[in-house]
């Protein structure tokens, strides 16, 4: 097989007509796709879609990091998965999906239920990248030479429905970036992550970090609160919410090793009890909130979210914690991941406990999170649709009463040292809020 016909093996059309295909790469990759007349937008369909080969990705990933333009991960990838070749690689699998394990480089799209019910066969760029500004303005100015879209294991082109997340993507691309060529990865991720595991990112166990060496005899570990010195519930360290964020507990606040060792910059202080331990070492900030039903811990949602976006913009890692890691704490980071990730509280919930299997907001704590839910959604939903939308509540306004529909102020609080054992009560949160 001569060297063209071994490139073409890699690249497949499913519809025998004649579509172009723009260079991706150098001229080695170049001379295997025939340069032939682009089918109007409106005449092309999914069943037209180019197919690739796991082979022929992981081949220009490899070549692209020997050529110094190393794919990332998370944000370092969003502008480009091959910064020499000008290829995008959008994961279009679910959050949760793309979170626990995801081709490097990758961005994941936003195409939830909320999405399709309201995109009714038609999304928009801003709709499936509502936070990545410059990739929409990349593709709609033609900088991509490819798009290279995947889903879990979607063998071809020919098997994708209509009203699937991938269909819904490669519509939206070919409105609004005509001049970039789309190709399906075969069998998705499934088969890529199998074949070349090294190419892919995967939630990873914390590493091993030591265990804390009990005072002896007549010793006692003054840390300035008992949880710090004593904690009940020991989980072993925090654990990593997103590459720039982890969620833990005074104690893990208290253990500067833990804290060098996971590569923390920044500590979130979720408490107005516990102390700051290394004030010259790390960058902190406060939120003085209590944990219980008559707390306002909505009013610091923005704030928090700043501070974290702050962190990462220095390329710095953020540890957020309260006393326990359970309530104060594991609700900012929920806030947070609605926010950034356009995702419902229920979504992010069963995120987070994957990763906490302890975490439980209060009632109260929950009550708010689902308002804030109904603000983002609807602030989204606004922004989608072109129209005006009330800003997000900021620290100092009015707090929502216990009268409001998506409120619930039981009399209930997470205790400040609860065990695992005694919060059975709130294994899912509550998912009351409405769609927009």
């Amino acid at each position: 097989m001569g060297r063209g016909e071994a490139g073409r093996a890699g690249w497949t059309l499913v519809q025998r007509s004649p579509v172009h295909l723009a260079q991706l790469a150098q001229a080695s990759f170049a001379s295997s796709c025939a340069q032939q007349p682009r089918l109007p937008a409106t005449m092309v369909t999914v069943e037209e879609l180019r197919e690739m080969d796991c082979s022929v990705l992981k081949r220009l990933m490899n070549r692209d990091e020997n050529g110094g333009g190393a794919a990332g991960s998370g944000s370092h990838g969003a502008l480009g998965l091959l910064s020499g070749s000008k290829c995008l690689l959008l994961d279009c699998r679910p959050f949760l999906a793309h979170s626990a394990g995801y081709i490097r480089g990758s961005v994941n799209v936003r195409c939830n239920t909320i999405v399709r019910r309201r995109a009714k066969g038609s999304v928009s760029l801003e709709q499936i990248l509502p936070a990545e500004e410059e990739v929409r303005a990349r593709l709609r100015s033609g900088l991509y030479s490819a798009v290279i879209v995947y889903d879990e294991r979607s063998p071809r082109a020919e098997s994708l429905r209509e009203d699937s997340t991938v269909s819904l993507v490669v519509q939206a691309l070919r409105r609004n970036a005509e001049r970039t060529d789309i190709c399906l990865l075969k069998g998705g991720y499934e088969r890529f992550s199998s074949e070349y595991p090294e190419f892919c990112s995967k939630t990873k166990a914390l590493a091993a970090i030591p265990p804390a060496v009990p005072p002896s005899a007549g010793e006692s570990l003054d840390l300035g609160c008992s949880s710090c010195a004593t904690p009940l519930h020991d989980q072993g360290g925090p654990v990593e919410i997103l590459p720039f964020l982890y969620l833990g507990s005074a104690y893990h606040a208290a253990r500067r090793d833990m804290l060098d060792a996971l590569g923390i910059t920044a500590l979130l202080n979720v408490s107005s009890d516990c102390p700051n331990h290394f004030e010259g070492h790390y960058q902190y900030k406060c939120i003085p909130v209590e944990d219980n039903h008559k707390a306002d811990i909505s009013s610091w949602f923005m704030e928090a979210i700043e501070y974290i976006d702050a962190v990462k913009e220095c390329r710095g890692r953020v540890l957020v914690h309260c006393q326990a890691g359970i309530s104060r704490s594991a609700t900012i980071c929920l806030a947070y991941l609605m926010m950034k990730k356009r995702v419902r509280l229920e979504e992010a919930f069963e995120f987070v406990k994957q990763r906490r299997s302890i975490i439980s907001p209060n009632f109260s704590f929950m009550g708010q999170l689902l308002q804030f839910e109904s603000q983002v959604l609807a602030t989204s939903c606004a922004v989608e649709a072109a129209s005006p939308s009330g800003p997000l509540r900021e620290r100092g306004k009015a707090t929502p009463t216990p009268t409001s529909q998506f409120v619930f102020s039981f009399p209930v609080s997470v205790g400040v040292h609860p065990t695992p054992s005694s919060l059975p009560y709130l294994h899912s949160p509550i998912t009351t809020s409405p769609s927009c």
